[in-house]
């Protein structure tokens, strides 16, 4: 049994404690904030100021990865999610007809909820658990450690606390790149592309009586200098994004409620979830600056430190085009978790902690990158798909009316395949193959305002 020292008490945090106490270890959570997530889920959602978590009331995809690790080793929180009104939406129902099930099926579930859903249950279940003590309003200040180099603890203003295995869960900005500096380490290996994409979200609830939204059209699209998702949520409430370049000169105007509305009813998903007659519940929450960073404490030495190891974004920070991050972050929970107990603080461990994320969360990481440095290429350009990323957008265009093709995109989507293997099946490739030859002035993207129009809906 080991004893687990966890900073920071987000998604990553609350779920490396909790799993590290239903395999037989005790933990200790620190966490910069004075109070946990409660279950009055609007208060929380809009009314609770976190600067520490600028993400906080951005939408969330709880990926089928995501929802598996609840499903199997949380089965309490994902029960406890359900009940507050998380909602879950099987990828093939997308068709009037779900196509007969075939095995794995059962992986492609969206959990449609916002985080503070996933935060609260997560929080609920934590207290009730006996090995873990969460301290809230007592942030981690520095690390302790031996020649050698070995973290053996943390810091707060109240104290010393000592560990076997200290995880960082506080973020990309956790400052524990600069209490390794501070104790003599080498610096973390960091690997950073900037996305070059703002996006501006508002939340809405649909009215009494209607609990879901419409089906059709595809929830994301996407042309040549900007796009449209919406995300439904639980207890009606949904969210609808646009997001364009950072250098898009209309990009400011996009904060005007009205100005947001009117760019978002010009794309499908957008139009057919506003014309329902939501209820708006949040201005425009704008984000942009971010970047795909991934930060690892293995150099070509070996270790920069032993006795630490960092979970969701303080390893894998992702861009949300893909929604990956919440799945990547439960992921290395529940790896910590399984292995806290085989000497935590040894160099081996450490070492086998970073060959595992490189094999599991880093293709993923890559597969991010790639998607968003197109993304980006083509709304700076304002090029349309041509060659290779043609025939990518055939794909999921095909997809939405080829259960087969859609189940290889849902499991792409999903985490459960990498695109390199379920794309490149033989039955998809001929299917895709077929579909465009049929459409030979195929045009990607081919929704959505030109940007005459967006230009007017932007300065109008």
């Amino acid at each position: 049994m080991a004893h687990v020292l966890v900073v920071g008490g987000g998604v990553g945090g609350l779920a490396t404690a909790l799993l590290a106490a239903r395999h037989g270890h005790t933990a200790e959570l620190f966490e910069r904030d004075t109070r946990a997530p409660g279950t009055a889920l609007d208060r929380d959602f809009f009314g609770w100021r976190r600067p520490a978590v600028p993400q906080a009331t951005q939408p969330h995809a709880l990926l089928g990865a995501a929802r598996n690790v609840l499903r199997d080793d949380l089965p309490d929180v994902h029960a406890e999610m359900l009940r507050l009104g998380a909602r879950e939406r099987h990828e093939l129902d997308w068709f009037d007809v779900r196509p007969p099930a075939r095995p794995g099926d059962e992986d492609l579930v969206m959990l449609q909820a916002r985080r503070i859903l996933l935060e609260s249950a997560l929080a609920t279940a934590l207290r009730g658990e006996p090995g873990v003590v969460a301290r809230y309003g007592e942030p981690v200040t520095g690390i302790t450690a031996t020649p050698g180099i070995r973290v053996t603890g943390v810091t707060t203003s109240a104290g010393a606390y000592e560990g076997d295995l200290v995880v960082d869960a506080g973020g990309r900005r956790g400052g524990v790149e600069r209490w390794l500096a501070a104790a003599g380490c080498r610096p973390a290996v960091v690997e950073r592309h900037r996305t070059g994409l703002a996006y501006f979200c508002r939340w809405y609830r649909l009215p009494e009586g209607l609990d879901e939204g419409p089906r059709r059209p595809w929830t994301v699209t996407g042309g040549a200098f900007a796009g449209c998702a919406v995300f439904p949520a639980d207890n009606r409430v949904f969210a609808v994004t646009l997001f364009v370049h950072t250098e898009d000169t209309t990009r400011s105007a996009l904060r005007h409620p009205a100005v947001f509305e009117a760019a978002a009813r010009a794309f499908p998903p957008g139009a057919a979830w506003l014309e329902l007659g939501a209820e708006p519940l949040s201005d425009v929450l704008a984000t942009a600056s971010l970047d795909n960073r991934w930060s690892s404490l293995v150099d070509e030495r070996g270790p920069v430190v032993n006795g630490l190891v960092p979970v969701g974004d303080a390893i894998a920070h992702t861009n949300p085009t893909l929604g990956q991050g919440t799945s990547l972050a439960l992921w290395a929970a529940r790896r910590v978790a399984r292995t806290a107990g085989q000497d935590p603080g040894s160099a081996r461990f450490a070492t086998e902690y970073h060959d595992w994320a490189v094999r599991t969360l880093k293709p993923w990481f890559d597969y991010q990158v790639v998607a968003d440095g197109a993304i980006g290429e083509r709304f700076a350009t304002r090029a349309g798909r041509t060659g290779t990323a043609r025939e990518v957008a055939a794909l999921f265009d095909c997809a939405l009316e080829d259960p087969e093709v859609m189940r290889a995109r849902a499991r792409v989507r999903h985490l459960a395949e990498p695109p390199e293997r379920a794309y490149a099946d033989p039955q998809v490739r001929t299917r895709v193959a077929r579909w465009l030859a049929a459409r030979p002035d195929y045009a990607p993207n081919a929704v959505g305002p030109d940007r005459a129009e967006w230009e007017k809906l932007t300065t109008g």
